[in-house]
C-alpha cells in the first residue's frame, strides 16, 4: 500500500526546520542529537503524554489550557513530568528564543515515563526519571487544504468506550487512530472519519468533526471523541456571537445531508470538508458558517 497524499495536518515545507535546536531534558541540542534510548518508555510502549502547541505573534496560544491537559493526563496515568508549570513553561521560552522564533510556530510537547530497566508495560520498572522534548517548528497548514477542503472517509474502526481505551487521553499510543486512517488514505481520503460505539458520528482521526445543518452547528456529544482545546474554543465562540450550536447524537446520513462540514485541531484551526465517503457536503465553494467561525477563530488566536 502506498501511502501518499496530503492530510489534515500535513504542513508547507520550510527548510528552517533541518536546523531547529530541540529542548530535550533540559539540553538544548540539533536533530541529529535528539535522542532517547531505546529502554524509553515512549519508544517501547507509547507511554506518555503530549500537547500540541502554536506559537503566534510572539505569544504561546492557549498555553495554561495545554498544559492543564498535559498536566491531567500524567495524573490520568500516574505520570510525574517533574517539572511545575512554570518549569514547563521556562522550557518552552527557552526553545523559541534558541530558536530565534516569532511566528508560524507549531510545537510538539512530549513527556514519556522515561528510560526503564527492560521493555515491559509494567511501570514498576521505570527507573523514575521522565524524558521530557520539545519540538518547535516553522510549521503552517498548506493553504491548498484549506481553500479546497478535505476529503473524509467513514473508517471500519470505531472510537473507544474509556474502558477500552480512553480517546479523551492524549497518550502517545496513536496505533488505534493510525489503524482508522489507513482505510481511509485506501479509500483517497485524507483523513478519517469514526463512529462511537452506538454507531453515530464522533470525530476524526486526529482532528474533531463540526456539520452545519439549517444553519445549526452540530457535533457529537464528545463521550468519545478527544477534548480538543480548538473544540471547545470553536463552541464557545458559536455561543458568543449568537451561531446556533448543539453537542448531539447524530448519524451518518444527517452528516450526508449537511450543509457545510469542518474540522478542528490546534495545527490546522478550522478546516473545511469538502467530500465525505464519496458525497459533496453543500454547495461548493459556499461556506458562510465554516469561513466565518475561521476567521473568528483566527481573531482569537491572534488576541491570546
Amino acid at each position: 500500500m502506498q501511502l501518499t497524499g496530503k492530510g489534515a495536518q500535513t504542513p508547507q515545507q520550510d527548510e528552517r526546520n533541518d536546523e531547529v535546536l530541540i529542548w530535550l531534558n533540559g539540553r538544548l541540542v540539533t536533530r541529529a542529537q535528539a535522542t532517547v534510548s531505546i529502554f524509553d518508555a515512549g519508544f517501547g510502549l507509547g507511554d506518555g503524554v503530549w500537547e500540541g502547541i502554536r506559537y503566534v505573534d510572539g505569544r504561546f496560544v492557549f498555553l495554561d489550557d495545554h498544559l492543564e491537559r498535559l498536566e491531567a493526563g500524567a495524573r490520568a496515568i500516574a505520570l510525574d513530568i517533574g517539572l511545575s508549570r512554570d518549569g514547563l513553561r521556562d522550557a518552552l521560552r527557552e526553545t523559541v528564543a534558541a530558536n530565534g522564533m516569532t511566528d508560524g510556530v507549531h510545537i510538539r510537547l512530549m513527556v514519556t515515563r522515561g528510560e526503564k530497566t527492560t521493555i515491559h508495560q509494567d511501570p514498576r520498572n521505570a527507573l523514575g526519571r521522565p524524558t521530557i522534548a520539545i519540538v518547535a517548528e516553522h510549521k503552517l497548514p498548506d493553504p491548498q487544504v484549506k481553500r479546497d477542503g478535505l476529503i473524509l472517509a467513514t473508517s471500519p474502526v470505531r472510537c473507544s468506550t474509556p474502558d477500552v481505551f480512553d480517546m479523551r487521553l492524549n497518550s502517545h499510543s496513536r496505533l488505534n487512530l493510525i489503524q482508522a486512517l489507513l482505510p481511509a488514505i485506501a479509500a483517497g481520503a485524507q483523513e478519517a472519519l469514526m463512529l462511537d460505539p452506538q454507531g453515530f458520528v464522533s470525530s476524526c482521526n486526529s482532528t474533531n468533526l463540526f456539520f452545519v445543518a439549517g444553519g445549526t452547528v452540530l457535533t457529537s456529544t464528545g463521550r468519545f471523541c478527544f477534548p480538543g482545546i480548538t473544540r471547545r474554543k470553536v463552541l464557545e465562540l458559536c455561543a458568543a456571537h449568537a451561531i446556533p450550536v448543539r453537542q448531539t447524537d447524530f448519524t451518518l446520513a444527517e452528516a450526508y445531508a449537511s450543509e457545510e462540514a469542518f474540522v478542528t485541531g490546534t495545527f490546522g484551526g478550522v478546516t473545511p470538508v469538502s467530500r465525505l465517503d464519496g458525497r459533496t457536503i453543500g454547495e461548493p465553494g459556499r461556506r458562510p458558517v465554516t469561513e466565518r467561525l475561521s476567521a473568528l477563530y483566527d481573531a482569537l488566536t491572534r488576541a491570546a
